[in-house]
């Protein structure tokens, strides 16, 4: 199979999932069968162009063009090769997580909850290959309206209402921002395709390039930086299994991925030079600013959410400082929290699905009761700290290498300030969970561990954050290729 006709494949193996998951309607195993074989065959699929990719090919294949110079293109660089394997990879474990979540907790609408899964794969693949910014920003908008059915997927007034919300600042900041930003470096580069080196014309003045890069980084909603990053932890009503989705696997990865892909191939690092100082003091608020409301949250998915809040701008703050070193370290953090923090939501739906537990001060010598689940907690919880043996300690050294490299000193002291603040909210639940003894209340309610597949889930995906640590070799090639591309 042509490396085109392997794209092709990937964006439509999601959608024939989707469709036959609907057919297999009334027969939870065969669905969720479908499910889980779809997952893996799409995973293989993208998982074939890698070789090509790290060997310095750029598959590509066009869909369509309606308009003449503006095709509807995909091309498969290095940042978008690893996005694809992060969203491929993660759904098949996702997929068992749901099971045993979904029908753990007696969870209504199942089948519309699988389907829309698989059409937000299906959307984060499209943007992973958008080989230009009309493709990125059609598909962008698409994983947005696709994923509002599952934010919302309670049916609640208080699920309707996040829903509002991540319906309202999602499509608001795309149409006020991003959708002049495309329509405005078309018109001054004549194209809209990602190119290394950027597209922008070299005689554009410094202050359009500030407007333009401030259109685009707050235009990129899922990016979740300040002030329009609400919708995050508003979409917490969602199911477990959609915060995952939300968090690790595609919505919060299509806004660091935009990000990233934005600052090195519309704009090119070497042409930002003296034109991010806002980025970098704005990312450095959000990261702050959203660690101290995570430390002071009584709510496990709340505190969850307002850390992603703060761990998403460490990958627009490592692309804001400019130096090589810090966008690989941005790349890496991609890969690295995607597998820390669905191990710590899995881990929060484990706790609420065995013991109906959602707040930190429940959360009492739980490790006793669920060692596995709360192990895979603290591997996640070490990750996001930036500590070793975990992912997070890799991404971290080369973000403060990269501003060390350029004497970004605010950026140092937001990153140890930072990391004190994530050690003070995750540190506590683990220490609670074994060193405190059982509550009354929970010692006269007794249980176990949550479901197999959840408990299956969460330790795969605590074990892809340690290897990760010691095997960083992929990631590692695909974002050095990346920043040393011509």
């Amino acid at each position: 199979m042509s490396t085109a006709h392997l794209i092709l494949a990937a964006l439509l193996l999601p959608l024939i999932g989707a469709f036959c998951i609907l057919l297999a309607r009334r027969h939870p195993n065969l669905r969720e069968g479908v499910t889980l074989t779809t997952a893996v065959v799409l995973f293989a699929c993208v998982a074939q162009l890698l070789a090509p990719v790290l060997a310095g090919e750029r598959p590509a294949f066009t869909l369509l063009e309606p308009l003449p110079g503006l095709p509807i293109h995909f091309s498969v660089e290095p940042l978008g090769m690893l996005f694809a394997l992060i969203a491929s990879g993660l759904w098949i474990v996702n997929s068992i997580y749901s099971i045993g979540y979904m029908r753990g907790n007696d969870e209504q609408n199942q089948t519309r909850f699988y389907i829309c899964f698989a059409l937000a794969i299906a959307g984060a693949l499209a943007i992973a290959f958008a080989g230009n910014l009309l493709t990125l920003f059609l598909f962008y908008e698409v994983l947005t309206l696709i994923t509002y059915p599952l934010v919302t997927h309670a049916g609640t007034e208080k699920a309707k209402a996040g829903g509002r919300v991540y319906l309202a600042i999602l499509m608001g900041t795309s149409v006020l921002f991003l959708l002049p930003a495309v329509i405005y470096t078309w018109y001054v580069s004549g194209t809209t395709d990602f190119r290394p080196g950027g597209i922008l014309p070299a005689d554009l003045s410094p202050q359009a390039i500030v407007v333009l890069l401030m259109l685009f980084m707050f235009g990129v909603g899922k990016a979740a930086l300040m002030p329009f990053h609400r919708w995050l932890p508003a979409a917490m009503v969602a199911p477990t299994p959609v915060s995952a989705l939300l968090h690790a696997v595609a919505v919060v990865k299509a806004g660091v991925f935009s990000v990233v892909k934005i600052i090195v191939y519309v704009f090119g690092l070497e042409h930002l030079a003296g034109a991010t100082h806002w980025l970098v003091a704005i990312a450095g608020f959000t990261i702050v600013a959203a660690s101290v409301v995570a430390l002071n949250a009584d709510n496990l998915k709340r505190r969850l959410a307002y850390s992603t809040v703060s761990q998403l701008s460490y990958v627009i703050l490592a692309a804001a400082i400019l130096a090589p070193l810090s966008v690989v370290g941005a790349v890496l953090h991609i890969a690295a929290h995607a597998f820390g923090k669905i191990t710590l939501f899995f881990a929060a739906g484990a706790i609420y699905t065995a013991a109906h537990k959602t707040e930190v001060s429940q959360l009492d010598g739980i490790g006793r009761r669920m060692p596995w689940t709360m192990a895979a907690f603290g591997i996640g919880a070490l990750s996001m700290i930036g500590l070793p043996p975990a992912a997070g300690f890799v991404s971290k050294w080369y973000l403060v290498s990269g501003a060390m490299a350029q004497a970004q000193w605010f950026a140092l002291a937001v990153v140890l300030a930072s990391t004190l603040l994530n050690a003070g909210y995750f540190l506590p639940i683990v220490y609670r969970a074994f060193f405190r003894p059982l509550s009354a209340e929970a010692a006269a309610h007794p249980h176990g561990e949550a479901p197999l597949p959840i408990v299956i889930a969460l330790t795969l995906t605590a074990a892809g954050t340690v290897a990760l640590f010691f095997f960083p070799d992929v990631p590692l090639a695909l974002a050095q290729q990346m920043v040393a591309a011509p």
